[in-house]
């Protein structure tokens, strides 16, 4: 699938979309898509973005129209916009619809994946006249990634790694999620892997999974990386609190999908693999 031309376009929801040939007035419908058009170069033509559009910080300035799962519809329309791009998971699907039937196309992401992801950044640099940009961006994005790979290939063991995303309940990421493919990519075993997205776990749980390496999301509860460390070094039968390999993370390095997800990789290869990753390392 892909844009193959100016005029109809095909979206990632399988959408055939009239495009603008060189849009200029875009509202972005998630925080993911605003950062994905800022590291095109195209953030000029960025007339409105969603309530947590925080990345980068000049992202912050545009004017706001909803969350991206609460949309307001008034405020995208005032904005006179000649294109809006929105994403499968999160912005509902009526508004999407009044959306167009006022005339403006809505063209629809919906990476699953970091494939998928290059996708989006190829499809929105050829929407957005980007295309040089966008593939100089996914060259590196691949490079990094092969770089990974090959250097994880070399391991003689995967840990046991459990990643918390939420600290009350304990939230970690199963199949189908980003964090998933990002812990497997980097030579770990998820420990959370199952066919729920977001399971939850009691401490009982989690100690009888006996992780090698914890990772805790900086998201978690609101609280401080040293808070979120002290509740793990109660239980120091744990491996990972017995070895000190209990480490704090962005949070928005591992759930949104843009090129950033591969400095989330080479941050989780570095904690998962520090013998592999001498120079890198975690917090």
């Amino acid at each position: 699938a892909g844009v193959a031309r100016a005029g109809q376009v095909t979206d990632q929801a399988g959408r055939r979309v009239m495009a603008p040939d060189n849009p200029l007035r875009v509202v972005a419908l998630a925080p993911s898509i605003t950062e994905i058009i800022f590291s095109l170069g195209r953030e000029d033509r960025l007339k409105g973005v969603t309530l947590y559009s925080d990345y980068p910080e000049a992202a912050r300035d545009l004017p706001r129209v909803g969350s991206y799962v609460q949309l307001d519809l008034e405020r995208i329309l005032a904005l006179r916009p000649d294109l809006c791009i929105g994403t499968r998971d999160g912005n509902p699907r009526h508004i999407v619809d009044r959306i167009e039937a006022a005339g403006i196309p809505v063209f629809i992401v919906d990476p699953r994946n970091l494939v998928d992801i290059i996708e989006v950044i190829e499809q929105l640099g050829e929407l957005l006249n980007a295309r040089d940009r966008a593939a100089t961006l996914v060259r590196d994005m691949r490079q990094r990634i092969e770089r990974v790979r090959a250097r994880v290939a070399r391991a003689t063991h995967r840990p046991k790694v459990f990643l918390q995303i939420d600290a009350a309940p304990i939230i970690s990421a199963g199949h189908n999620t980003f964090i998933n493919e990002l812990v497997t990519l980097a030579g770990g075993r998820n420990l959370a892997a199952g066919s729920v997205a977001y399971p939850r776990f009691s401490w009982e749980e989690v100690l009888a999974l006996a992780p090698e390496v914890a990772i805790i999301t900086s998201m978690a509860g609101g609280l401080s990386p040293e808070q979120l460390k002290t509740e793990w070094q109660r239980w120091t039968q744990v491996p990972a609190v017995r070895d000190q390999r209990v480490h704090v993370v962005d949070v928005a390095l591992f759930d949104r999908p843009t090129a950033r997800l591969v400095t989330g990789l080479e941050i989780l290869a570095a904690i998962i693999h520090p013998e592999l990753f001498p120079a890198a390392g975690g917090e």
